[in-house]
């Protein structure tokens, strides 16, 4: 299947695996996109292999900056009418603490999006929403179908 035939069907059956499974970097994160009204959630099941510190354990930090800017991706394609992928054109993150060897979470929010570009916030964390690992701001490239 196609990217674009996988985001067409993900938004009509409004099933978030089918997306995330159609992207190679996010099915090598594992990621999974949990859909709670138009609240769009994105989870990074733990795995061995996301280890950056094995003496903590601690998550990579690339692996946790990774799994933000597909969760902003993710999250555009969800809400666009285009099936067009967002082309990132920055994307920064400011690591807050260590990413223990758990499951984690992340969510976007659009702080502003024009014909061109969109402009995301996005926070990660892991046990406790109210207590962030993470927090990442990105621009991204919209293209116009």
């Amino acid at each position: 299947m196609s990217l674009i035939a996988a985001i067409t069907e993900a938004r009509q059956r409004r099933d978030g695996d089918l997306l995330t499974n159609a992207i190679p970097y996010a099915r090598l994160l594992g990621l999974k996109l949990e859909t709670k009204g138009n609240e769009l959630t994105c989870a990074m099941p733990f795995s061995q292999v996301l280890v950056g510190n094995p003496v903590l354990p601690a998550l990579h930090g690339g692996s946790v900056g990774g799994m933000m800017e597909c969760a902003a991706i993710l999250h555009l394609l969800w809400n666009m009418d285009s099936v067009s992928v967002p082309k990132t054109v920055d994307f920064s993150v400011d690591y807050l603490r260590s990413a223990r060897a758990e499951d984690t979470y992340a969510r976007a929010i659009m702080v502003r999006m024009g014909a061109r570009v969109a402009n995301l916030r996005v926070e990660a964390w892991q046990s406790d929403v109210h207590k962030p690992i993470a927090i990442g701001i990105g621009n991204f490239l919209l293209k116009t179908n």
